[in-house]
């Protein structure tokens, strides 16, 4: 199994009524050298400027941005091309990361290639600390930007830390 850490910027709260404006990931192992980067234009007319802004992207310039179908295309690839065996999805906040990566493979190219379940980084420490209110973002290295290559990379990290410091028992491929 490999894990592959999962950031995404969105122009709204849900998927199909707001579009994924950008995400990255990245092979969670030793080195962290195997990224992946797409951004992808709208699918929908409506956004929310606040949401949108996060991103650093404006409106005019994701209407700039890449194919929805052939980014999920690529990022598959990227997958199968990266994993050991079943690739497990893991983030942050995989509950929103989730639900637009999802929605979108199975909306432009009707498979999932991580299956039906996915991870929480938090939870994971958490459950470490024995305190559902543990603060861990401070255990990354990079800085958090908002860039979704970026936070990929920085949890990612802390999920190695996790492994080496603090005794997860998790085989990272």
């Amino acid at each position: 199994m490999s894990y592959i850490m999962v950031d995404i910027e969105s122009a709204g709260p849900i998927p199909r009524d707001y579009s994924m404006i950008c995400f990255g990931a990245v092979l969670v192992d030793e080195k962290l050298d195997k990224t992946f980067y797409g951004k992808l234009k709208p699918i929908s007319k409506k956004f929310d400027s606040k949401a949108l802004s996060v991103s650093g992207f404006s409106r005019d310039e994701t209407e700039q941005f890449d194919d929805p179908k052939q980014v999920m295309l690529d990022f598959r690839d990227w997958i199968q091309t990266h994993s050991k065996g079943r690739p497990i999805f893991i983030s942050d906040n995989n509950g929103f990361d989730w639900m637009f990566v999802c929605w979108y493979f199975h909306h432009f190219i009707k498979e999932n290639p991580f299956g039906y379940s996915s991870r929480r980084l938090s939870d994971l420490y958490c459950g470490i600390e024995k305190d559902t209110f543990a603060k861990w973002k401070h255990l990354r290295k990079t800085t958090h930007t908002h860039h979704p290559v970026d936070d990929a990379l920085g949890n990612a990290e802390v999920l190695i830390l996790m492994k080496k410091e603090m005794g997860l028992k998790i085989s990272l491929k």
